[in-house]
């Protein structure tokens, strides 16, 4: 019988794999795209971005210099199956916009720049929040940061691996500090707590006895 690791969060990445195997997230052709899909995912499903994505691709408008450039009435028409089109319109503006700014419109720039830079840099765009921008860092630039976000607080604090008022910063604290600096890691880790919390912990009628993480909590 396999002896479980006694690192808890390294326990559940264990049990998780074993069940869902390699996930190889995030749906995404290019950095760009993967970039624009961490800013339309916000509040929706992937097929809505699926769709959004598509119509850009469409018309051969997923380059940086095409997005930047487009009115933003007509950026939100093309993306208007993610939902809340005008706002994420302006916020992908925003976005790109700090891109010109700071890095002279080119991605590879940023994602030379250091996690702490660019990472600071990404939250001062407004309506790029710590979640889309971590999305950004891990999926898109490769950088060894964990994304945190409702699953991840719900997994863990319902099998009590964490307090259920742990904040954003404290929870992505807590992976950083009990895994090693692993960009593969956190991003299949990532995609099977995501994969986990649909299936098993669902926010309401959880399937509690059936979850592979029943009582990985224990000792």
């Amino acid at each position: 019988m396999k002896e479980e690791n006694s690192n808890l969060f390294l326990r559940v990445y264990e049990r998780l794999h074993d069940h869902y195997g390699d996930q190889c997230w995030w749906p995404g052709d290019t950095p760009l795209e993967v970039l624009v899909g961490a800013v339309l995912t916000q509040n929706t499903n992937w097929r809505n971005v699926e769709k959004a994505i598509g119509n850009l691709k469409k018309d051969q408008c997923l380059s940086f210099a095409v997005l930047h450039d487009m009115d933003q009435e007509i950026l939100a028409e093309y993306i208007r199956p993610s939902g809340y089109y005008n706002v994420k319109a302006r916020r992908l503006k925003n976005l790109l916009q700090m891109v010109k700014d700071e890095y002279e419109g080119e991605l590879s720039f940023m994602f030379a720049d250091s996690l702490e830079s660019s990472r600071e840099n990404l939250l001062k765009v407004k309506g790029v929040g710590p979640e889309t921008a971590d999305s950004i860092l891990l999926y898109a630039a490769g950088k060894p940061v964990f994304v945190i976000d409702t699953y991840t607080h719900r997994v863990f604090s319902r099998h009590q691996l964490v307090e259920e008022n742990t904040d954003y910063f404290r929870l992505q604290q807590e992976f950083m500090d009990n895994l090693p600096s692993d960009v593969k890691l956190f991003n299949e880790f990532h995609a099977l707590i995501v994969s986990v919390a649909k299936e098993f912990c669902k926010k309401k009628e959880p399937r509690c006895s059936e979850c592979p993480l029943q009582r990985v909590e224990g000792k």
